[in-house]
């Protein structure tokens, strides 16, 4: 707080101008304290008066109807720079301070003169409040008077004070809507330049705002699709799934996304991915949601010619599978030593076949029931041979790993492999025999652990591996950069695979 000896000019003008009191004396919103001052201290004048830089204009006046004077003749600009709050001089005439003041001298004829300073909350002296009298008065006020005019200062500047943090609330609020405004104007125009149609929602979902982009892409004019009305461009056949996913993203809260055919204003249909985000305020509670259109047709329609393509290639590549076997049954009946091996490699292309199948289906009638990037949906697919009346002697436990065609034929022929030798030698060639596999994931490696059980007692490991195994290793090892441990158990084979978990799945 600044002692009212050490303000300057400046700081006083600041702080003056701060008050916006120019027309304050018309509101007679301070009469009643001048009122109050004269009759408490029985004089026939009192004052509330502003002292400025070059005259002292009054707030509030009784029995005086000048609305200014000079400030060269105020004695109100004395009391609110003197060290007592209350300034009180008997007689002008005597005081050296005072005696040629023309107010002195002449009109008036001021001889009694008491007034009380006004300080601002910063400690500025803005003027007095006072009260005058031609008379002189050698007592000069009581403790009483004395304390009530220290009284109504205050209360003045309570007034005063109220006046200017309503001014201040008023700038306030003026700047902020200007920042409102001005923030309102930038956001339409980044998104009027955006490629993305762009629109908002109140909470309960009222559209009430749409960016340029969407009223070119529907055609429709400005503000004909607010509110409800927004549904009208939705193709009819995907309106009811847009409303039903846009009703869920309002009651829970959670981002809304779904791909959906919104008429263009040539009236076609094109393909768009609608998108929306909640706002929140700090309690957490959604204030508004902003969403976007992106206009995906062209990719649409690649997507679909490509997937037409690629189911063409897959039913060709399944012929393909389908001609070999065929080529090997035709030579294993020409050659009938040939039969066990021939057998082994169709059971070996059946399997490649049915991953390939599993992963990149030819029709709608061979997509399997599981995702297609799913290695348990896999194993399942590959393991359906082994199932019996009421489950599959083959059980798959553990963490999921995402495929795709990549992995799929190294791990269908792995598996593949240890399912058929564990059908001729092993647990499944047993009615009692079961195996378990077991999928964890360990950081950036996935360990695949197959562990045979209740089958025929294993007196020793092989001396000689098999072709079999070699494929065990090639298609682990050597396509997908793992490692194998076989662990030859008298109560059945344990073979644990370790794979790098980016050998499963392209990035």
């Amino acid at each position: 707080m600044l002692h009212p000896l050490a303000c300057t000019e400046t700081q006083r003008t600041e702080v003056i101008g701060a008050y916006d009191l120019a027309g304050y004396r018309e509101s007679g919103g301070l009469d009643d304290l001048a009122a109050f001052a004269a009759e408490l201290c029985d004089t026939p004048v009192a004052l509330v008066s502003l002292v400025e830089a070059d005259h002292q204009q009054f707030l509030a006046a009784v029995g005086f109807d000048q609305p200014q004077t000079g400030r060269d003749t105020s004695f109100c600009a004395q009391a609110m720079m003197a060290a007592d709050p209350v300034t009180v001089v008997p007689d002008a005439r005597e005081d050296a301070r005072f005696a040629g003041f023309s107010l002195v001298v002449g009109a008036p004829h001021i001889r009694f003169y008491a007034g009380a300073r006004l300080l601002s909350h910063e400690g500025v002296p803005l003027g007095a409040i006072c009260v005058i009298s031609p008379e002189p008065r050698p007592q000069g006020l009581t403790d009483f008077q004395r304390r009530g005019l220290e009284i109504l200062a205050t209360a003045v500047m309570g007034r005063l004070q109220d006046r200017r943090a309503q001014r201040e609330h008023l700038q306030t609020v003026e700047e902020s809507d200007a920042r409102i405004a001005d923030s309102e104007r930038r956001f339409r125009t980044l998104a009027d330049t955006m490629p993305q149609m762009v629109w908002s929602t109140l909470p309960d979902g009222y559209h009430d705002y749409y960016n340029a982009r969407w009223y070119d892409f529907t055609g429709m004019p400005d503000g004909s699709t607010d509110g409800a009305a927004w549904s009208g461009v939705f193709h009819p056949e995907d309106q009811d799934r847009a409303r039903a996913r846009w009703q869920h993203s309002l009651a829970t809260g959670e981002p809304y996304q779904i791909e959906y055919r919104l008429r263009h204003r040539d009236g076609t249909y094109r393909w768009v991915l609608g998108r929306a985000l909640p706002i929140r305020d700090a309690q957490g509670q959604i204030t508004r949601w902003f969403g976007t259109c992106t206009d995906i047709h062209e990719q649409k329609l690649a997507l679909e010619e490509r997937e037409i393509v690629s189911q063409e290639l897959s039913h060709r590549i399944k012929n393909i599978f389908a001609v070999i076997s065929g080529l090997i049954g035709f030579a294993a009946r020409s050659h009938p030593g040939f039969a066990g091996i021939a057998s082994d490699l169709r059971d070996r292309i059946t399997a490649l076949g049915r991953a390939h199948d599993f992963v990149r289906p030819h029709s709608e009638q061979s997509r399997p029931r599981s995702r297609q990037d799913s290695l348990h949906g896999l194993l399942d697919d590959l393991f359906e041979p082994y199932r019996g009346r009421s489950e599959t002697r083959i059980r798959v436990s553990g963490d999921d790993v995402l495929v795709d065609d990549r992995s799929a034929t190294p791990l269908a022929l792995l598996f593949h492999e240890l399912a058929t030798n564990a059908a001729k030698y092993g647990a499944l060639s047993v009615m009692a025999g079961m195996v378990d596999l077991k999928v964890q994931r360990q950081g950036d490696m996935v360990q695949l652990c197959w562990i045979e059980r209740d089958g025929p007692v294993l007196e020793a490991a092989p001396v000689h591996a098999g072709f079999g195994s070699q494929l065990v290793e090639l298609s682990a090892v050597r396509q997908l950069g793992g490692e194998v441990e076989r662990d030859w158990n008298p109560t059945g084979l344990v073979v644990t695979i370790r794979v790098p978990l980016a050998s499963f799945r392209r990035p």
